[in-house]
């Protein structure tokens, strides 16, 4: 049996999922890493986005989902990320979005407790934002005594 009416409002049922603002958008890939969907994830990710890490460079949604994506979302499922300051701003079709967080959990038989500042540039398509570059970098929450 054939539903022609839920098939035509399918698009517009997809745009109403789609984040409005940028911190939906971040909030929304987050979200998608911590319950493992993958489609999610890279959906709101541009083709071209680059992503930053400890050193490291990934230089297309392509190589993210090939290498680091499968190991952010088992770290993700893993811990409890708070955000603990969020600033953005929006220019024209462009915007940034910068959270400092704090990452607890258990990972891998290892406890995990960090502080964590990420930088996330988005751009505005027809589909909503999108993220064209991550930076993450993280620090134990508590120094050891020297």
């Amino acid at each position: 049996m054939s539903h022609p009416t839920v098939l035509a409002a399918l698009p517009l049922l997809l745009l109403l999922a789609a984040p409005t603002t940028p911190e939906e958008a971040v909030d929304a890939f987050h979200r998608a890493l911590a319950e493992g969907d993958r489609e999610a994830a890279l959906e709101l990710l541009s083709p071209a986005v680059t992503i930053f890490e400890s050193g490291g460079a990934e230089l297309s949604r392509d190589e993210y989902a090939g290498h680091h994506l499968g190991a952010d979302m088992s770290f993700a499922a893993a811990v409890e990320r708070t955000v603990i300051d969020r600033r953005s701003e929006i220019r024209g079709d462009a915007a940034w979005v910068l959270t400092r967080s704090r990452t607890q959990g258990t990972f891998r038989d290892r406890p995990i407790d960090s502080r964590d500042a990420e930088t996330m540039i988005l751009r505005r398509s027809d589909d909503g934002w999108r993220i064209v570059h991550v930076h993450w970098s993280s620090r134990p929450a508590a120094r050891p005594a020297p």
